[in-house]
């Protein structure tokens, strides 16, 4: 293959995805378009894909979000394509809107507005009226209140500032909170030996962490139960974190006081202490624009580079070029497979520049970077190897 390449790369968008997010790819080298037929990679954001016939022209699908439940991603790790996703990108959004929640309900403001909304009468009739029922609404403020977070993330940490800034304690739980979140997390929040104790100790409790089979159903019947009386829950992760028949019926005897959340279910509509926003966590112009343009530059970065930054099922592994011929391979992580793949490099007479190989779970990610162009033969070689998911050569494009 030639030194250089000027290969187009196919973006298929299933989504309406920010112009500001879709100007970051160079015009030179990629076709952006809701109708790829064979595209190289797949840009979402909430669009179901988990029964979508996914063409095997593809090579990387990217989520403008956190989430990536919409995507088969057991299936994609078994074609060993990568699924890229941007945490943190929409944290601001998040927070405020987590913000909005403990006000909406520590202050009663959902009933006040409804009630205001059905007064009728002229302005000394209405005034009447607010001043005689007002008591009912009466509500609690933040300063000396404890805010429980359970996740620790980005999102949690931006929630833990506001509420110090606001006098709220802070107590939080993440037993895979990372050294790099632990150094950005203020230095009054008080560390929960287990989540049980957070939720002895809070008066709030927001939810930050990913829908897993670990966390389904993490907040139910029991774990409400061992809450405060009239404490106030705050779920802007995912529905089903939390068990809604659970809520509803402490909703009902009284021990929760409000059941703040992002996910309308039939289940929790009419219930007048549960307050549900149509899923606004990350909408927002800038977040909107965030998620965009940092799963641009993700895409971009791992369709000319192989690069791997941020996705789901694959290992970080980034790798400065050293020469212009490089190749990346996926495959299961198993013993031998990295010496295959060196031997069937060397019987290609390609001498090893450079490489580095990290491994995540079942998957094992190599890049290397070699002295010569690399022949098709070569490429088809080590794709044929058992336990090789995707070999893909990455000559640099031309400038």
């Amino acid at each position: 293959m030639p030194e250089h390449t000027n290969k187009i790369f196919n973006i298929h968008t299933l989504n309406q995805i920010s112009p500001t997010g879709l100007a970051c790819f160079p015009s030179d080298y990629y076709q952006i378009n809701k109708h790829n037929v064979n595209p190289d990679a797949i840009l979402t954001r909430s669009y179901n894909m988990l029964e979508m016939d996914i063409p095997e022209s593809v090579v990387a699908i990217g989520r403008a979000g956190a989430g990536t439940n919409n995507i088969p991603v057991d299936n994609m790790s078994l074609r060993g394509i990568p699924v890229f996703n941007t945490p943190g990108a929409n944290a601001n959004a998040v927070k405020e809107l987590v913000l909005a929640g403990i006000l909406l309900a520590s202050r009663n403001l959902v009933p006040a507005l409804q009630f205001v909304d059905g007064l009728q009468g002229d302005d000394t009739a209405l005034h009447k009226q607010a001043e005689n029922k007002k008591k009912q609404f009466s509500g609690i403020e933040l300063p000396g209140r404890t805010l429980g977070i359970i996740g620790l993330g980005k999102i949690g940490r931006l929630v833990a500032k506001v509420a110090i800034e606001l006098g709220m304690k802070v107590i939080g739980y993440d037993p895979k909170i990372t050294i790099d979140a632990a150094w950005h997390l203020p230095a009054s929040v008080r560390k929960a030996q287990s989540i049980e104790d957070l939720l002895q100790r809070s008066d709030f409790i927001t939810l930050h962490v990913p829908l897993l089979d670990a966390t389904n159903h993490l907040i139910n019947a029991e774990s409400i139960g061992i809450m405060k009386q009239d404490a106030i829950l705050l779920n802007f992760s995912r529905s089903a974190i939390v068990d809604e028949d659970a809520v509803i019926t402490n909703i009902n005897n009284n021990k929760l006081k409000y059941y703040v959340c992002d996910f309308p279910s039939q289940k929790l509509l009419h219930h007048n202490r549960v307050i549900i926003l149509p899923h606004l966590g990350a909408s927002t112009l800038e977040a909107e624009e965030n998620c965009s343009v940092m799963v641009a530059h993700q895409l971009i970065d791992y369709l000319q580079h192989g690069n791997i930054t941020n996705t789901v099922n694959f290992p970080d592994v980034i790798m400065e070029r050293e020469s212009p011929y490089r190749i990346a391979v996926a495959n299961t992580n198993t013993p031998n497979l990295l010496g295959q793949i060196s031997t069937n490099m060397a019987n290609a007479d390609l001498n090893i520049h450079n490489m580095t190989n990290k491994s995540r779970d079942a998957i094992a990610y190599t890049l290397v970077d070699v002295d010569s162009p690399i022949p098709q033969q070569a490429i088809d070689n080590i794709t044929a190897i058992s336990g090789v998911l995707m070999a893909r050569y990455l000559p640099v494009p031309t400038e």
